[in-house]
């Protein structure tokens, strides 16, 4: 009886849990403001109304506590990568998904879509993710799915170095650009039969017929694959189209002179060796290869059979009636580095110029004989022969081996040698296998301990604190001092001369300092400081800057009071001179003319506009003023510290007054409850801008009827300029003289129109960055402007 009881029991409890595990899962048909936040501890997906598709936080695979969001087949396993698209980002388990009342949808309090004006997220039977006028379809990643139209799109591969352009072209995604594959047509859709079409034919998969799940995928060797999902197969994805067979025709597979070699699968895997003349390089970043014997005088020519270097612009075809002449052609250039002749007849040579070979492989297709230049004393054998060799043959030749005795005991000495090669074999395998993990152990808590294993592929260089101390002599000298730390001068050993910035109150673990400076690390603009890397090590969090030498803006417009505001409550960021020189003599400094502050003035605006508008990530700087702006070659401003406020800890950027920026520079919706938008920038550089023109600090009191506290140096300019029309009582008295009304009234005018315009309290009042970008090069017409005020004083 008892034991029926305890079976009854057992049996209840079993068929119970599922339904516990039903309930913590959530699918959702739509996520809307009343699902807000969507954290990834809630175990939520957004199902498609076909249930193919589901979206969410992914966790990602071998990493504790870190997700994707993603879009993915919803009936392959997780361990069978089904992912179609994910933000490039990782999320930990504190991450949140959420819809503002503005239809805004913020990931991570960071606005993921913009003016989408939705107050729904929804997946479609397609797999396309919706916003209102946001699609997962139109900013797709590196995996398009069937119905997805291809038509114009662009994807990149996950690594970031190929790149599908206009649905066409196969290109290396750098600066080069260059194409290695054209399918001739754009493509337009994949089906799930199996069928792709282009805009005037198509062509079928190798399994067409089936109904399965399939995807295109731009994979990280840069070939382009049609994958089906075979669960039959132990759930498993298999290639049923490609668009390279020959992986090594694929651009950027080795380095400069090297040549790409296939493995036993053509389509696959490769590596790369030396041709005959030279030798690998030895801890260059690139798989590379260079000269053991530099070119002089004299010469030969060394052949490469079925080598083919494809350098782009480097390549001179020329019509030649010989081989003698194509090789002529070659020896008289200086930069020709070899050549290829065609032996057919048809006088085909094409000659290899430039400083290096590019884009070397070799391939059983190669119909020209490729002749590499070296010097003549040279004398190293070519590696790669077969084309134009002399078939040797050899005649048959039987081979008959004598039986073995029968009396002989064979078998016996057959099986004990067989075993004794066995255990050889398993006690080897077993050493080598405890070898390998012994090693792997070592190198993996190695990782662990430095925190490698998070170091995210393609980022700016990580120094070590060691190189950090080395190159700046032990920190010995300080070139400046602001509110995110202070800022010391150094070489490297390629003797680039380097500001290093040791950042102070740093917020996050590695992995988000890591991600930020990485982001960071890709503004890449005229105007902007470049970062060159960084060193997360012993607690340490450092910056390494390029150096500027010119110094910052303040020191060649304020040299005559700036010793005098120094000393009337100067905060801490008014000390940030960041990376640039400590002024010696601020008389050392040259005086700016006109034309210099203008295009100043021209290049700050477009920076800021280029972080607002134009950046992958949006970027708010937070503290623009004349120290943030240094001064290099020809005065070329660079603004610096942009970024930086992303890094800071909450408690020292966010006080009760939300203050972030400097006194002086700070818009009127720090101080109010306005939210903070990139119009508060707009403010701090029409501040500036008025300062460029006065050669004065905008809270140095001028000539003015009204009190101390009430005076405002906007206020002040604007009755100078529109209201008094004396317009020499504003303008900076180092270059008053050098004023020409003719000359410079216009200039002076658009500047002091933009900044009045800049300068308006209210937010929706100002303009974007890149329309005062406009405004200063006079490319648009500027409005006669309202005389800026500040929340707490009005108009008389």
């Amino acid at each position: 009886m008892h034991l029926s009881i305890f079976f009854l029991l057992l049996f209840f409890l079993t068929n119970l849990q599922p339904s516990f595990s039903q309930q913590q899962h959530q699918k959702l048909t739509s996520f809307n403001i009343s699902n807000s936040p969507w954290l990834p501890s809630q175990n939520i997906t957004l199902t498609s109304p076909n249930t193919n598709f589901s979206a969410g936080f992914f966790p990602i695979p071998n990493s504790q506590n870190l997700f994707t969001f993603s879009i993915w087949f919803t009936k392959i396993p997780q361990s069978s990568n089904p992912l179609i698209w994910s933000i490039p980002t990782n999320l930990s388990s504190s991450s949140s998904l959420v819809i503002t009342s503005k239809g805004e949808l913020l990931l991570n309090n960071v606005s993921f879509v913009n003016h989408s004006n939705s107050s729904q997220l929804v997946l479609h039977d397609s797999g396309n993710l919706v916003f209102g006028n946001w699609t997962s379809f139109l900013n797709p990643t590196n995996t398009i799915v069937p119905s997805q139209n291809i038509s114009g799109i662009e994807i990149v591969s996950s690594n970031d170095k190929y790149k599908l352009i206009n649905s066409s072209f196969l290109i290396l995604n750098d600066n080069s650009s260059s194409q290695y594959y054209n399918t001739q047509s754009p493509l337009v859709s994949m089906d799930d039969l199996g069928k792709m079409s282009y805009q005037s034919n198509s062509f079928l998969t190798s399994d067409y017929g089936d109904s399965r799940i399939r995807k295109l995928v731009l994979d990280d060797d840069g070939n382009l694959r049609i994958y089906s999902f075979y669960p039959e197969q132990k759930n498993t994805w298999v290639v049923v189209w490609l668009a390279i067979w020959e992986s090594c025709k694929i651009k950027g597979k080795c380095g400069p002179n090297s040549i790409c070699m296939p493995r036993e699968d053509f389509y696959n895997s490769t590596y790369c060796v030396c041709p005959s003349g030279f030798e690998p390089v030895e801890g260059g970043s690139e798989k590379g290869c260079k000269r053991k014997i530099q070119l002089s005088s004299n010469i030969h020519f060394l052949r490469l059979d079925y080598v083919n270097y494809t350098s782009n612009g480097s390549m001179n075809q020329i019509t030649a009636n010989n081989y003698s002449i194509c090789e002529s052609n070659c020896t008289r250039n200086v930069d020709c580095l070899g050549f290829g002749f065609k032996y057919d007849g048809s006088g085909l040579c094409v000659l290899l110029r430039g400083k290096q070979l590019q884009y070397g492989y070799w391939s059983p297709g190669t119909e020209l004989a490729l002749f590499l230049k070296v010097d003549q004393k040279e004398t190293e054998a070519p590696n790669f022969i077969g084309m134009t060799e002399v078939m040797q043959t050899t005649c048959p030749v039987r081979i008959s081996l004598p039986l073995p005795p029968k009396d002989s005991n064979t078998t016996t000495r057959n099986i004990v040698i067989i075993c004794t090669l066995f255990a050889a074999e398993l006690i080897a395998g077993v050493a080598f296998f405890w070898s390998f993990l012994k090693r792997y152990i070592k190198y993996r808590d190695m990782a662990t301990t430095l925190g490698l294993e998070l170091l995210p592929a393609g980022g700016p260089k990580r120094f070590t604190y060691s190189e950090i101390k080395a190159a700046t002599n032990d920190f010995s000298n300080l070139i400046g001092k602001g509110g995110f730390g202070d800022v010391y001068k150094g070489e490297l050993p390629d003797h680039r001369v380097v500001a290093v910035k040791c950042l102070k109150n740093v917020t996050g673990g590695d992995a988000e300092f890591w991600a930020e400076v990485t982001i960071i690390a890709r503004m890449h603009h005229l105007n902007l400081v470049r970062l060159w890397g960084f060193c997360a090590e012993k607690g340490q969090r450092i910056l390494v800057y390029e150096y500027i030498p010119g110094g910052s803006l303040d020191k060649y417009l304020f040299r005559v009071k700036s010793k005098k505001s120094s000393g009337t409550g100067e905060s801490e960021s008014d000390l940030s001179h960041d990376t640039s020189l400590p002024d010696p003599s601020i008389s050392d400094k040259p005086v700016l003319d006109w034309n210099m502050r203008y295009r100043i003035a021209l290049g700050m605006a477009r920076a800021i506009a280029y972080l607002h508008e134009e950046c992958l990530e949006w970027v708010l700087h937070c503290d623009i003023k004349p120290e943030n702006i240094l001064l290099g070659d020809d005065c070329c401003p660079k603004i610096s510290d942009f970024g930086l406020a992303k890094l800071r800890k909450k408690e020292d950027m966010v006080t009760m007054s939300r203050r972030r920026g400097t006194p002086g520079y700070m818009a009127p919706e720090w101080i109010t409850a306005d939210p903070i938008t990139s119009k508060a920038d707009v403010y701090s550089f029409g501040m500036v801008l008025l300062e460029l023109v006065s050669g004065v600090r905008n809270f140095e009191i001028q000539g003015s009827v009204a009190r101390s506290d009430e005076w405002y140096f906007p206020g002040w300019a604007f009755d100078k300029m529109f209201k008094e029309m004396r317009v020499e009582e504003i303008l900076d008295s180092q270059i008053c003289h050098a004023y020409d009304s003719k000359a410079h009234f216009q200039l002076v005018n658009r500047m002091v129109k933009t900044a009045m315009w800049c300068l308006q309290d209210r937010p929706e009042a100002r303009p974007t960055m890149g329309k005062v970008a406009k405004m200063i090069e006079g490319t648009v017409e500027i409005m006669d402007p309202k005389k800026p005020t500040v929340f707490f004083l009005g108009e008389e």
